[in-house]
């Protein structure tokens, strides 16, 4: 299926009082050490989570045009395996895509989930790894208000589910009201039902993956979703850890150059912290 048969998303803008956050279950099944196992220069590699995060790192549209603008129309492959992670930045990305001229051919190593699915629709191929998976749902974030704000997002979060429904049924040819089931439950879909319902077109050769350690970044993310659903709030949790990276004052560097906390990052805390590791350990992969 070319990419242009398929919808071009509106110029879309954050809704006020909300605000992403990556899906626990997609960052906890996320592992980011896949990669692909060899690439050329015609290679975006979408390996983290979309839109900047609290390190600074991530998948921008800002980064995603310069690097599109520099390929100047060639075929380009995108490789992603990503646990997804801002909307608006993810459909941005989609809309780059589409409207790129050369071709585009989209492979799925590990993980498309949540936004990282959307961006995996605009290929005008799409290839799945047999063990990889495509998470899709409806749209989720974090808002805080009174009942009234709660029931105003509410409302202006519909049209965006209505929105990612469109861009899978045109990709796959299902009906709405499949795909409007399989995002309100929350579905993730293997390669070979991928293939099967045409959300990819073919699986990828054996070889084309290879797994690098995690770096220290990935884990952190995924012991902030812990820590998210411990109730932390996400202030504190943003403290401890640019406390743990030294990017704060009083960080305390030793002569050795391993981190550890600050005075400032509360017993209570790190007492989240070592359970959320407790917990990590015990998270199916």
């Amino acid at each position: 299926m070319k990419k242009n048969a398929l919808p071009v998303f509106p110029a879309v803008f954050p809704c006020p009082k909300m605000t992403s956050e990556i899906s626990p279950s997609a960052l906890a099944k996320w592992n980011s050490s896949i990669r692909a196992s060899s690439q050329d220069d015609n290679t975006l590699s979408i390996f983290e989570t979309i839109g900047q995060d609290w390190a600074g790192e991530g998948i921008t549209a800002k980064r995603i045009g310069a690097i599109l603008r520099s390929l100047e129309d060639k075929d380009i492959t995108v490789n992603i395996n990503s646990p997804g992670g801002d909307l608006f930045e993810g459909l941005t990305i989609f809309n780059q895509l589409l409207e790129y001229a050369g071709k585009v051919t989209v492979k799925i190593l590990g993980l498309a989930a949540s936004a990282a699915s959307i961006i995996a629709m605009s290929g005008d191929e799409i290839q799945i790894g047999r063990s990889a998976f495509l998470m899709i749902h409806n749209t989720w974030g974090m808002a805080v208000g009174n009942r009234h704000d709660f029931a105003d997002i509410a409302e202006k979060m519909t049209p965006f589910d209505f929105a990612l429904r469109d861009i899978y049924v045109a990709r796959t040819g299902m009906d709405e009201k499949t795909i409007t089931a399989m995002m309100d439950n929350e579905t993730w879909i293997h390669g070979g039902e991928a293939v099967e319902k045409g959300f990819a077109d073919a699986f990828l050769p054996a070889d084309s993956t290879q797994q690098d350690n995690d770096s220290p970044t990935a884990a952190l993310r995924k012991l902030d979703a812990l820590l998210a659903k411990t109730n932390t709030p996400r202030s504190e949790r943003r403290r401890l850890f640019k406390a743990l990276r030294g990017d704060m004052p009083g960080a305390i560097t030793p002569s050795h150059g391993t981190l550890s906390a600050t005075p400032d990052v509360s017993s209570e805390t790190v007492t989240q912290l070592d359970n959320a590791l407790r917990r990590l350990v015990s998270i199916p992969h």
